[in-house]
């Protein structure tokens, strides 16, 4: 339940992903198969999937029967992806959920971990702004808060400029710009254009939004990478696949050690029920040049990812050239980041949005769950 306005019940807020589900809604995967049948029906998932039910309308990440693609999605209708148990994938390495289902795997940690907590949603933070924030220690964010407006990226800059602490636990992040109006508030448009990673483009002239008159398209070519909020940013992609992070110097920084108090491996999270890893699917990296803080430390850095990740289209000028000058294969790896703020905030930052379901194995004690734990007690504490 959404607190009253103005209050908090508990020194953390975990900010749900709502535009990134509805934005999702009902995605048509054509990916039931007997496989992804019998799974459902060994593990009593949830039964329907959007693929059997084309009545209830597909996803923006669709098209039309005329090829144009799908650039508004309602609330208005049953989202059958927004249901506990909805199985994406048949991944045979774990769970194969993602969106609304795998940020369960975060609540479920949190609740048995006796981690206090308040819940809102992007529709709340689009409509409040930074005050619906301001009462809290630390925001969390789960696996995969892509779609953002104006107003939810304002309100998470200006807490986290205002001295939050933000933990974002995910991959491809703040991604998207996508519009909302007060006139239709249960719907949302997504213009797809210029470049990223996209299942259909805009085409020439239908750039700008027809809810808000915004410019569409990558926040990045919006003046604003994801890099300036939570130090990291969109930088490959594979199949639902997970690797592991190695331990970079930075987490023997006296500024960071207390993350690893407890954990001595190099290697973390080579495990996990989001494809075998924590790190893996999509992952996000630091890149100074795009506005990640000079005082950011990088404390680990995923390695070992399959054949099948490539680099994303905005970092590349050719095959063989990217933008920062490294090699495009070397740009596939997952960062966790940490940087201060100057207004005595803080933010931590993972890099991949396999890394949650990670967070029980081995009965929930590992290192995966002991660094977040570590994390979100000293950011819920009065002294970061």
């Amino acid at each position: 339940m959404l607190p009253r306005a103005g209050t908090a019940t508990a020194p953390i807020v975990f900010l749900a992903s709502t535009f990134t589900y509805q934005v999702y809604g009902n995605h048509q995967r054509s990916s039931v198969n007997d496989a992804f049948r019998a799974r459902q029906a060994e593990w009593h998932a949830y039964p329907w999937n959007a693929d059997q039910h084309p009545e209830y309308g597909a996803s923006t990440y669709n098209r039309h029967p005329d090829g144009s693609g799908i650039c508004y999605s309602s609330l208005r209708r049953p989202l059958l992806t927004m249901r506990p148990g909805y199985i994406t994938f048949f991944d045979t390495r774990g769970s194969g959920v993602r969106h609304f289902p795998a940020d369960t795997h975060l609540i479920d940690w949190l609740t048995l971990k006796g981690i206090a907590f308040d819940v809102v949603t992007d529709h709340d933070l689009d409509r409040e702004g930074a005050a619906l924030l301001r009462p809290y220690r630390a925001v969390v964010i789960g696996s995969h808060p892509e779609y953002h407006t104006p107003n939810t990226l304002d309100a998470l800059q200006n807490y986290v400029d205002g001295g939050g602490r933000l933990a974002y636990l995910g991959g491809n992040g703040f991604y998207w710009r996508v519009a909302t109006s007060p006139e239709i508030p249960d719907v949302l448009e997504i213009r797809r254009a210029e470049g990223g990673i996209r299942n259909w483009a805009a085409e020439p002239g239908e750039y700008f939004h027809a809810l808000d008159g915004g410019y569409g398209g990558l926040w990045r070519r919006n003046g604003r990478p994801p890099q300036m909020l939570c130090g990291v940013g969109f930088s490959a992609q594979g199949l639902f696949e997970g690797s592991y992070y190695r331990r970079m110097p930075g987490a023997a920084d006296p500024r960071a050690a207390w993350i690893f108090d407890g954990v001595e491996d190099e290697i973390i999270g080579d495990f996990g029920l989001s494809g075998g890893g924590a790190a893996g699917f999509e992952l996000d990296r630091a890149d100074f040049m795009l506005g990640t803080p000079p005082n950011a430390l990088i404390l680990a850095r995923s390695e070992g990812h399959q054949s099948h990740f490539g680099t994303v289209p905005e970092e590349l000028l050719s095959h063989l050239a990217t933008l920062n000058g490294e090699r495009p294969k070397d740009l596939i790896r997952a960062e966790i980041v940490y940087f201060e703020t100057t207004a005595g905030g803080a933010v931590f930052s993972t890099g991949s949005i396999t890394f949650c379901g990670s967070l029980s194995y081995n009965n929930y004690d590992n290192n995966i769950s002991r660094v977040l734990e570590n994390v979100l007690r000293r950011f819920a504490s009065e002294h970061c």
